[in-house]
């Protein structure tokens, strides 16, 4: 193809978009709002994981020394054995000394008359890769020499696996539909701009124009309003997520929970607009004039 036909073809799909500049409007629109909905269950889903991984990293789990090693230095010394342990993320050793120092400052001291730091066992409390494990990982810490209990909260670790999974299947249906539904909107919405122009299109066959000379104009004018729309609906996704940020921010839900910061997945998010847009603007255009084409 030459290039001043190429450019023809170019200012052909720009000067449709100005023409029929009401059609173009709403087709931008149902794109952004097509793509707000995809990216909002997204987002949602993202900082759901992000708050489920937090709760697991605060989710620990505490090895109890056996009495019989009643020295600091030698209950520390199994540090080693647990950091072995497969599914161990981190390890941190406290003493009777400081286990007694953290229980007094949590109550009143005369309920601590009488006791000494003997009441107290030296202890690991231990973070885990992968919570799911917990039960496993619980077993193989009890079984290490030295290691005379191990206190964990298995059935909790349970619940936040399944939520976690809950979570992402139902993510992932409602992303796929989005999108089936994004495409069959988007590309009926270019059938309803097109019905207008079948005039214009069998004349153009009928002088002899070919199926890519007519149909690259309306895929030019796809990828402009899948790209606008991209952009449009990208930029629209920021200013609620930002909004909303700020609001819980602002609330006393701040405290408790807060969202992933947005340039954590500004980019990928950018891309992903741009080139579903692309998509959904390129099918609908070849979709939308495939039967004029047969006259």
């Amino acid at each position: 193809m030459s290039l001043s036909k190429s450019a023809y073809l170019i200012r052909e799909g720009f000067r449709s978009i100005k023409t029929h500049s009401f059609m173009s409007f709403a087709s931008v629109t149902i794109i952004m709002a097509c793509l707000i909905i995809m990216g909002s269950v997204t987002l949602l889903s993202v900082n759901i994981s992000a708050l489920i991984d937090d709760l697991e990293q605060q989710n620990e789990m505490v090895a109890l020394v056996d009495d019989s090693i009643p020295d600091a230095a030698q209950a520390e010394a199994l540090t080693e054995s647990i950091l072995a342990v497969p599914n161990v993320g981190s390890v941190e050793f406290v003493s009777r000394t400081q286990a007694m120092e953290k229980f007094m400052s949590k109550y009143d001291d005369r309920l601590m008359e009488g006791i000494d730091e003997s009441v107290f066992r030296h202890r690991f409390v231990i973070h885990l890769v992968d919570i799911s494990q917990m039960a496993e990982t619980k077993q193989a810490l009890e079984q290490i020499p030295g290691i005379a209990k191990v206190n964990a909260h298995v059935e909790y670790a349970d619940r936040f696996v399944r939520l976690r999974n809950i979570v992402s299947v139902v993510s992932l249906i409602l992303t796929v539909i989005l999108v089936f539904v994004s495409f069959f909107i988007m590309s009926n919405t270019i059938k309803l701009t097109t019905f207008g122009r079948r005039e214009e299109i069998a004349i153009m066959k009928m002088v002899g124009a070919t199926n890519a000379f007519i149909r690259t104009p309306f895929v030019i004018e796809g990828l402009i309003l899948g790209i606008l729309g991209g952009l449009l609906g990208f930029a629209a996704e920021w200013g609620i997520y930002t909004l909303l940020n700020s609001s819980i921010m602002e609330s006393l839900t701040g405290s408790f929970v807060s969202l992933v910061p947005f340039r954590t997945f500004m980019l990928p998010l950018l891309a992903a607009y741009i080139g579903i847009g692309i998509i959904i603007g390129a099918f609908g255009g070849v979709n939308a004039i495939r039967n004029y084409l047969k006259v």
